[in-house]
């Protein structure tokens, strides 16, 4: 059940993805165990007592009292310029959650996975892929994660590891929509359906669809997948922005 109570949180890692983008590992006494996919509330309080609250998706698999938010420069934004540039190792936040019924995985689901993603989008999808990793007799699963160029990609040295070991029940896409690395042989460009059937699943009956990223991104995704064959009732979508 979600904690609707405000908690502290306290900063314990600090990882600086990209030049706009960074994770922190936070540290919540009493942290009610989450599900992949799930987010939490963050907020802010400043000296006069104004408050600001953001939703963050949680990038890692349940970990005990420890969670991963990775966070991306908003324009204007005003809880994530901090968190991206002011917070640091012991810097207590508060937060609330695990929040979030509908965007997640069920590890004891076997079906088949497919997910989608775009910018800081990806986050709760890596919470999925993550967990999926411990799952014994697994189904297959799938990235196709959407980035600008490599200078702007999260969790670049991870998904290195995984695109180049190209594990078959959990295989990894990078396609890059404005500039490539000069080795790859897909031209840079946004996400079409032809990526979708030459990187994805096969859309057998029951496999589930996971898509995440900015409101426009998405509501293209839904379509070119629904167009590679998905069943559209077998798609959970999450947008920001």
């Amino acid at each position: 059940m979600a904690r609707l109570t405000w908690q502290r949180a306290t900063v314990v890692g600090v990882l600086d993805e990209t030049a706009t983008a960074r994770t922190l590992t936070l540290e919540i006494d009493a942290w009610s165990a989450h599900r992949p996919g799930q987010h939490v509330d963050v907020r802010l309080t400043a000296s006069d007592g104004y408050t600001a609250v953001r939703p963050y998706s949680i990038a890692t698999p349940p970990n005990g009292s420890r969670i991963d938010l990775t966070v991306g420069l908003a324009d204007n934004g005003e809880v994530s310029s901090y968190l991206v540039a002011g917070a640091g190792i012991g810097t207590e936040l508060e937060v609330r959650g695990p929040l979030g019924g509908w965007f997640i995985w069920d590890r004891d689901d076997p079906a088949p996975v497919q997910l989608v993603g775009a910018g800081v989008g990806v986050a709760p999808l890596m919470a999925v892929l993550r967990a999926h990793d411990s799952v014994t007799g697994r189904g297959p699963m799938r990235l196709l994660y959407s980035s600008r160029s490599p200078e702007t990609l999260l969790y670049a040295t991870e998904l290195a590891g995984r695109t180049r070991s190209q594990n078959p029940t959990s295989a990894v896409t990078v396609l890059y929509t404005r500039a490539a690395p000069g080795a790859d042989p897909r031209p840079p460009g946004r996400i079409t359906t032809a990526d979708i059937v030459a990187h994805g699943l096969p859309p057998v009956a029951g496999t589930r669809c996971y898509v995440c990223g900015s409101t426009g991104f998405v509501e293209a995704a839904i379509e070119l997948v629904i167009e590679a064959g998905f069943a559209a009732d077998n798609i959970r979508a999450e947008r920001f922005g």
